[in-house]
């Protein structure tokens, strides 16, 4: 089987990707479990009613039962009288989604491996970024194909490729270790840097496989 491998954007060449990262096979379960997670985390889950008990309302009868020769009616705090409570309204509550972590580990190394083998992930030299530029990010995005780009960058000495990147069209950038399973299978396409590169290797990579390749 052939070693997996992105090519650069911006100059000539290809890197060689881990085998055991990017050589996953896609767990539709499991990733749709990473990214449900994900986003229910990002939800606040402060929404809130109140109900007919809760509303400052009299709990008095509207009107006497009998002689007006209107229907009758109990409270005016029920649901269907404007200002009363709100039956089966929302309350706070918590979203989260417990996901261990061998699962989530798998899960990013199936998305990772999915942008691999379609060809939509490649690297960037953000080294080779001396000044911000967003013409000269422009156009090294410009020949990697088509749509919404996620740039991923590990931050430590590579502001000014973070500042080129940052105010493109339909290009969002994040740090290496701000990336989720979400952001990544969300992705049309995928651009690290080395740095970002080795480091969501590092994170994706399961302990207990690293064990059993080196006593290979």
């Amino acid at each position: 089987m052939a070693k997996p491998t992105a090519p650069y954007i911006g100059k000539a060449g290809k890197v060689d990707l881990d085998g055991v990262v990017f050589g996953e096979p896609f767990h539709m379960a499991l990733v749709h479990e990473a990214v449900r997670a994900e986003l229910n985390a990002k939800r606040r889950g402060t929404a809130s009613t109140l109900t007919r008990g809760e509303v400052a309302m009299t709990g008095a009868k509207a009107f006497r039962q009998k002689g007006t020769g209107r229907a009758r009616a109990g409270a005016l705090s029920t649901p269907q009288r404007t200002g009363g409570g709100v039956a089966f309204g929302p309350k706070p509550r918590g979203f989260a989604v417990k996901v261990n972590r061998k699962a989530r580990r798998r899960a990013m190394r199936a998305a990772l491996t999915a942008h691999a083998e379609r060809g939509s992930l490649a690297v960037i030299d953000a080294a080779a970024f001396d000044a911000p530029s967003a013409k000269r990010a422009a156009e090294a995005l410009g020949g990697f194909g088509a749509g919404r780009a996620l740039v991923v960058f590990a931050r430590e000495g590579e502001e000014a490729a973070v500042k080129s990147f940052r105010n493109l069209r339909d290009t969002e950038v994040l740090p290496a270790d701000s990336v989720g399973v979400a952001d990544v299978i969300g992705a049309p396409r995928m651009v690290v840097s080395e740095a970002a590169l080795e480091r969501l290797t590092a994170v994706a990579r399961a302990p207990e496989r690293a064990g059993q390749e080196a006593s290979a």
